[in-house]
């Protein structure tokens, strides 16, 4: 069952012609992992789509709490039977139906989803792992890339991009030709005892994971972390690249062309951010 602006439904199929979400890309959204009965990470996904919905223009009704999202993402958990197991919960936000480009309708819309996961806490995957760069189309650098909106063409493209060259994933850049990150997550690069990820300015996600990860690096007095641009040459010079997202945690890439990488920081970075959960 879907959550629609707090009444429950069966029927998903919720979205007409007029929807902006469908017509303009005029949506943002959060994914949240639901795992022993937390909402992980949910404070800095909240502030992350109030933040969102100030650039969009969107007008915040007052209700929009933390609580409030917590309390109706509970209820749609215990509607879809999801109490006892870890979920993907989804947050939509749409600008309700009205005008063209320009909306004549200030009011949203808010759509909860929720799907059991097979995994609780963050496992890190030992399975061969592999990915390219994807030139066909390139993300701008800017503010807009960095939000989670319903404009993800790219994304798409790429990931069919992806299955038709038998690829694990592919990774994209923005127009100055610099890595800005994965098709589902942004991208870290290991290099000796430094540890790099691009900057937001560079038009990468403003991730969760992504944060977390660079929270717990900073704690670690054998590594420096560097937000900077990522040049493709430096992938076959790296010696781990790595995927994070908030519902996988961390992904280790094992092969970019015809290198390969460890994945022992991977590991170790993962292991710190399940102990910060547990403790949190």
């Amino acid at each position: 069952m879907i959550n629609i602006n707090g009444n429950f439904s069966n029927n998903s199929q919720v979205i007409t012609p007029e929807n902006r979400g469908y017509s303009y890309g005029d949506a943002l959204f959060e994914t949240i992992k639901f795992s022993h009965g937390k909402l992980l990470f949910l404070e800095d996904h909240y502030f992350r789509l109030m933040a969102s919905m100030r650039i969009m223009r969107m007008e915040i009704p007052m209700f929009f709490t933390m609580e409030f999202f917590e309390a109706e993402i509970f209820k749609t958990i215990e509607k879809n039977n999801l109490t006892n197991t870890s979920a993907r919960v989804k947050i939509q936000v749409h600008r309700n139906s009205g005008g063209l480009y320009l909306p004549t309708n200030k009011e949203v819309t808010f759509i909860i989803s929720a799907k059991a996961l097979d995994t609780d806490f963050y496992l890190l995957s030992e399975e061969s792992y592999e990915v390219d760069l994807f030139k066909d189309f390139y993300v701008a650098p800017g503010l807009l890339s960095t939000l989670k909106t319903n404009n993800k063409a790219i994304n798409v493209i790429g990931s069919i991009f992806a299955k038709e060259n038998d690829l694990d994933n592919c990774l994209l850049l923005n127009t100055s030709k610099s890595v800005v990150e994965a098709l589902n997550g942004t991208i870290f690069l290991v290099k000796g005892s430094v540890i790099k990820t691009p900057p937001l300015a560079d038009g990468c996600l403003k991730g969760i994971m992504r944060q977390q990860i660079i929270n717990v690096i900073e704690l670690l007095p054998d590594f420096t972390l560097e937000e900077t641009s990522i040049s493709p040459f430096e992938l076959q010079k790296a010696d781990e690249l790595f995927i994070t997202n908030v519902i996988q945690g961390i992904q280790p890439i094992t092969k970019y062309r015809k290198k390969t990488f460890a994945t022992e920081v991977s590991k170790m970075l993962l292991q710190k951010v399940n102990v910060k959960i547990r403790l949190g």
